[in-house]
């Protein structure tokens, strides 16, 4: 369900997007006392191309980050197989 569809880069479609990136965040990251350690997310593509594209956009060093920063956030790329291969 979309609460705010407005909002939204691209329209939603109910096409299969079966190639993801799983954001998470590192052991020793401080945030993990709020968020718990499970804490997660998952942003899914419709194809991997469009995925990796964004996974480089998300892990890049941004040109307003201090020299001496250091990404805390782990991106891990993920897969539904079912999806993917049509079963």
């Amino acid at each position: 369900m979309i609460q705010a569809a407005h909002n939204l880069r691209k329209p939603h479609t109910e096409e299969p997007a079966p190639y993801g990136i799983r954001i998470s965040l590192k052991e020793n990251d401080p945030f993990r006392k709020l968020l718990g350690p499970d804490w997660h997310r998952l942003h899914w593509y419709r194809t991997a191309r469009e995925r990796d594209a964004a996974l480089a956009e998300m892990s890049r060093r941004h040109e307003f980050s201090r020299r001496k920063d250091s990404p805390t956030l782990v991106f891990s790329k993920v897969e539904n197989l079912a999806a993917s291969r049509g079963l």
